[in-house]
């Protein structure tokens, strides 16, 4: 009897953070694995804060190749990082890893993925935007909104210090001018915002919350985005498109941010549309 033909050990990839059990990405990284028939599995880990260097320091051991950083660890997860190259550093974020020869290099795309997916809806240059929240996602996309050309950033935070930094990193790093803007009550958008982002995790299942927004203060010639994948149009994008504002959704900007991911971690590069379809497909569409 010939002996049986034991398929090839399977490369780890992964995400940690806390929540993540509604994240689609999972299921999206596996159906495009199959597509391309690469032998690698994607293992989305819910991560307790007290255990998060004992996480990064097992994806190590464990053989992981790369691996995505979610909230709300892309700032926490830079002491147990080796490195950071060059846009993790400047934005003080890391939202996802490679395994170089067991040195776990931080890097962020975050703030790119959001340029490509505003792109293809409206562009970005000259517009002034307003964004609610200032994590580790909305630091990187406050400083690539500001690189492609956004004329003014207004950053809408509870906490003055956490929106202040942001500000501050937005004007030193992409050299335009920003204020800071306190969220109090329903957020009122300043005078002639171009692009309204919601950056926080309002919206996301399985509570989707609303954003408190005075919904007149939004022009109907803005354009909204979201940075939630699930659901992919959230209460704020539905109450923006019943507006007229054109909306740009948490998924397209994942779909973005994951094609480089799939790229640089296992050399092949991706078709967009077998992105598009595995993350439909895995968000029930």
């Amino acid at each position: 009897m010939p002996p049986t033909s034991i398929p090839p050990q399977k490369q780890m990839s992964g995400m940690l953070g806390h929540p993540v059990a509604e994240n689609p990405i999972d299921l999206m990284f596996d159906a495009v694995y199959a597509h391309y028939g690469l032998p690698w599995t994607f293992w989305k880990c819910d991560v307790a804060a007290q255990d998060l260097g004992v996480a990064i320091a097992g994806t190590r051991a464990l053989g992981f190749r790369g691996y995505g950083i979610t909230v709300p660890y892309k700032i926490d997860a830079i002491p147990f990082l080796d490195d950071l190259d060059e846009d993790a550093r400047a934005i003080g974020a890391a939202n996802w890893v490679t395994n170089e020869r067991g040195r776990l290099i931080g890097h962020n795309n975050d703030g790119k993925g959001v340029v490509k997916a505003i792109d293809k809806v409206t562009p970005i240059a000259g517009k002034r935007v307003a964004m609610m929240g200032a994590g580790g996602a909305g630091r990187a996309m406050a400083v690539e909104l500001g690189r492609a050309g956004a004329s003014h950033l207004t950053v809408i935070t509870r906490r003055e210090s956490q929106g202040r930094e942001v500000a501050d990193l937005v004007r030193r790093v992409a050299g335009i001018p920003t204020a800071w803007q306190r969220w109090d009550g329903d957020v009122v958008l300043p005078d002639g915002t171009g692009i309204a982002m919601n950056a926080t995790h309002l919206g996301c299942a399985p509570a989707v919350e609303a954003v408190p927004l005075v919904w007149e203060s939004l022009d109907p010639s803005a354009t909204a985005v979201d940075v939630i994948t699930n659901p992919r149009v959230t209460p704020y994008l539905e109450s923006a498109r019943a507006r007229g504002c054109a909306i740009v959704d948490g998924v397209e900007m994942l779909v973005q941010l994951a094609m480089q991911l799939f790229e640089a971690w296992t050399g092949v590069t991706p078709e967009e549309e077998v992105f598009e379809r595995a993350v439909a497909a895995a968000l029930g569409e």
